[in-house]
């Protein structure tokens, strides 16, 4: 299986880079930065010269991209070279019903398309141990869920086309949340002269240790905003989370409150440093 992949972003080459070592046959790559394309030549990926000349190449297409505005371009590029066979992986964070929408298109042109945003960030991406939630019919999962592995080590079905991303955006909320709630009791630690290490040991022993304090207190101690998931992805990301929920009529007053905080880092123009930097907004440490 000849595979593409369109979107060479922080997440989308460290992805590819996987793809490259570990699959035995050609992998066609594009994207807009041509210094991104080069790197993955060099290690052994072909070149294309546009996204339509990836898609007419490849026989799975993996696109990996920012927005859905983005997504959109793209599969205005490639959609004419949907024929019975070709396969569509999106794995960027989108908009679950632009998804479903360029999934009837393709499957209008006789192809087959799945869903597969991932979690965790930049350094689970280089190690290959992404979080991946698909959305597709089973028989396609048998087939990609081989290329996907090459990625990340839980690679799960979530439902049919646009539930892989419902289950993303479930996701980052909760993260949003859980971190907004480090974010705030370590700073009242902090008045206290509990320092970030002693806040991280004493919330593992008991029923509050979570994921992303034990992953992120060496950076919020060392004021460490260097980028490997944006702020302004996760901002992206709660915006679509408010749009399920208004569709739906569920009430999410804790996901409403984390969005509050990345608006205010937004406008603090926060927006490129990782998502952790949201410590900045509830700590009042915007000008630091």
């Amino acid at each position: 299986m000849k595979i593409g992949f369109i979107g060479l972003g922080i997440m989308g080459e460290a992805m590819c880079a996987n793809i490259v070592k570990k699959h035995g046959e050609p992998v066609f790559v594009n994207d807009l930065d041509p210094s991104r394309v080069e790197k993955l030549v060099s290690l052994g990926a072909s070149a294309c010269a546009c996204n339509a000349e990836v898609a007419q190449k490849a026989d799975l297409i993996i696109t990996m991209v920012p927005k859905s505005e983005h997504l959109r371009a793209v599969y205005e590029e490639i959609l004419p070279s949907f024929c019975p066979g070709k396969i569509g992986v999106d794995m960027s964070t989108v908009d679950p019903d632009v998804s479903i929408e360029i999934a009837n298109a393709v499957k209008a042109k006789g192809g087959q398309f799945a869903d597969a945003p991932v979690v965790k960030s930049r350094p689970a991406a280089e190690s290959g141990t992404l979080g991946i939630y698909v959305g597709c019919d089973e028989a396609l999962f048998e087939t990609i869920a081989p290329v996907l592995f090459y990625m990340g080590v839980s690679v799960q079905r979530m439902g049919e086309n646009g539930s892989g991303l419902v289950m993303k955006i479930c996701h980052n909320a909760l993260v949003a949340e859980i971190q907004n709630g480090v974010n705030e009791t370590l700073t009242l630690a902090g008045k206290f002269g509990i320092d970030p290490e002693r806040f991280a040991a004493a919330i593992a022993a008991g029923g509050g240790q979570n994921f992303y304090l034990d992953g992120q207190w060496k950076n919020l101690r060392d004021r460490n905003w260097s980028t490997a998931f944006s702020l302004q992805n996760m901002h992206k990301d709660l915006g679509i989370c408010r749009r399920l929920a208004e569709e739906t009529g569920v009430r999410m007053p804790g996901m409403l409150n984390a969005k509050s905080v990345y608006d205010k880092g937004m406008e603090a123009g926060l927006g490129p440093e990782d998502f952790r930097a949201t410590f900045k907004v509830v700590s009042d440490e915007l000008d630091a």
